[in-house]
């Protein structure tokens, strides 16, 4: 007999969201997200995350929703007015408060990360979209790592891994995300930099098609350092990055000044930009993309999107949070899931 064709729903990429830190506003969004219809529409979602947390919250919004429990990923996923959760946890969590950074809610939301990884690694889902965890309480939890994308990259044994966040027209790579500004000289290096236009390259080029990629080079000073009067890390190590990066066939930039650097990349003059730390880039990534940015994660041999927000504590649970940008993570997951598949 033929095979018969697969339908449209299960042609869908399999898309495991994570909740986040069930303190604060990712429960919210991942409700607020499958109430929609887009949702369904992208993937077939599966929620990586507390049951009872998620049954309280679509309790409190008031959704028309079924919070079913799913032991696995090859249950029927996707059906209209459901959400299926997969909780790792071995007990449910006990009272916590909204808002608060504290080591048992850090410590589910590692939990919750850590179960999306082995599902991606292993073939059982396409990709994971995270929700938002706050760094003070996985720390609490005993993790060390600053932020989502170490954790990835250490989970995953990755080497050469970087954020990316997407808004608008812009495709922002970072040299440096969570690191104090009077640090930045003493952690810029010519390998750093470099390996960042490198990771710029390889997404533009992978995830977006983009054959020869042109990238703009953010200097750190002003001016660009006007030929070291306002500092000498352009010469140190941004120039001789681009030009190592330009031996190797990339097309990338001199590290230019950003306050012009960023308006030529939104008039489309280069595909992507590497900034040099955290503010430098999401400034005008929020000018033209608020609530609407993503992040994407590069060098991991797993599709990762997050939202571009954190755990916006002084919200969490009073019913106002906005789940645009995980809306948006996850048709960039379910595109890229999509391509590879």
């Amino acid at each position: 007999m033929p095979k018969s064709r697969k339908s449209k729903h299960e042609t869908r990429p399999i898309l495991g969201l994570t909740m986040g830190d069930p303190a604060g506003i990712g429960p919210e969004v991942l409700a607020k997200a499958f109430a929609g219809r887009e949702m369904g529409r992208l993937c077939r979602p599966i929620v990586i995350g507390s049951l009872p947390v998620m049954e309280q919250t679509v309790r409190s919004l008031g959704l028309p929703m079924r919070v079913e429990a799913v032991a696995g990923h090859d249950q029927p996923l996707g059906r209209r007015g459901a959400m299926p959760v997969l909780d790792p946890l071995e007990r449910p969590l006990g009272r916590f408060r909204m808002g608060v950074a504290a080591e048992e809610t850090g410590a589910a939301s590692l939990s919750f990360i850590s179960k999306a990884v082995r599902l991606a690694e292993a073939g059982c889902i396409n990709g994971i979209v995270t929700g938002p965890i706050n760094k003070e309480a996985i720390n609490l939890a005993g993790c060390k790592h600053p932020g989502h994308t170490e954790l990835l990259a250490d989970l995953t044994h990755s080497q050469e891994v970087g954020m990316m966040i997407l808004g608008g027209p812009l495709k922002i790579m970072f040299a440096t995300t969570h690191v104090a500004v009077r640090d930045l000289s003493s952690v810029l290096t010519v390998e750093r930099v470099g390996r960042t236009i490198r990771l710029a390259h390889r997404a533009l080029r992978d995830f977006f098609g983009v054959a020869k990629p042109k990238i703009g080079l953010a200097a750190l000073n002003p001016h660009a350092g006007e030929a070291g009067l306002f500092g000498d890390e352009e010469r140190r190590c941004i120039l001789p990055a681009a030009q190592q990066a330009r031996s190797a066939g990339i097309h990338v930039s001199d590290p230019l000044p950003a306050d012009t650097l960023f308006g030529k990349a939104v008039r489309g003059e280069y595909d992507g930009v590497v900034a040099m730390y955290h503010d430098q880039g999401l400034i005008p990534l929020k000018l033209v993309a608020f609530g609407r940015c993503v992040n994407l994660t590069v060098g991991l041999p797993i599709i990762r999107t997050s939202v571009d927000h954190g755990t916006a504590y002084d919200i969490a649970g009073k019913g106002v949070a906005d789940p645009g940008s995980l809306v948006e993570a996850v048709k960039l997951a379910a595109r890229l899931a999509a391509a590879k598949r």
